[in-house]
């Protein structure tokens, strides 16, 4: 699990969705190699200080501390490398931003771009139904804001 109580509220949040669940045979060596990879995650040769998890057996979450040590374009892309090496290995894709998550029922479900509207004429979503922010940037945003009625998420914008 992540240890969000001790990182401050300004810390940096980088959420990675998956296109489809992660099958439950893959969770625990996923989890466990997310969070070697925190441990090990470093920025100019300076460790981070970083956590990560896996939620709803769909998204990856990354939290640093930049008040420990500030994340540069490099550690970025090194993150980025293990999330693309992550979905080489579960055949998932984690960067199809055409993708939006919202709950239904309390399983998480996902609807593409194209089909957004559509599935608001058709009553699948409605104004209450909640989707995920993965643009959210910090770990105060992320706990108050990660998931929200879709009237006041950006994706209510797109229609």
């Amino acid at each position: 699990m992540m240890d969000l109580i001790s990182y401050p509220d300004y810390s940096k949040v980088w959420i990675y969705a998956a296109s489809d669940k992660i099958q439950e045979g893959d969770i625990l060596e996923t989890y466990s190699k997310i969070l070697d990879f925190a441990k090990s995650w470093s920025s100019h040769n300076i460790a981070l200080r970083a956590t990560g998890g896996l939620l709803h057996n769909r998204f990856i979450v990354f939290i640093v501390d930049d008040g420990f040590n500030n994340p540069g374009g490099c550690s970025i892309d090194k993150s980025v490398h293990f999330v693309k090496s992550m979905g080489t290995t579960l055949n998932l894709d984690f960067f199809n931003r055409n993708l939006f998550y919202y709950l239904e029922n309390e399983v998480v479900k996902t609807v593409s771009k194209d089909q957004l509207l559509d599935h608001i004429k058709s009553g699948i979503i409605n104004e209450d139904t909640l989707f995920f922010d993965t643009l959210v940037q910090s770990k105060i945003d992320f706990q108050k804001s990660w998931l929200k009625p879709f009237k006041r998420s950006w994706h209510s914008k797109l229609i």
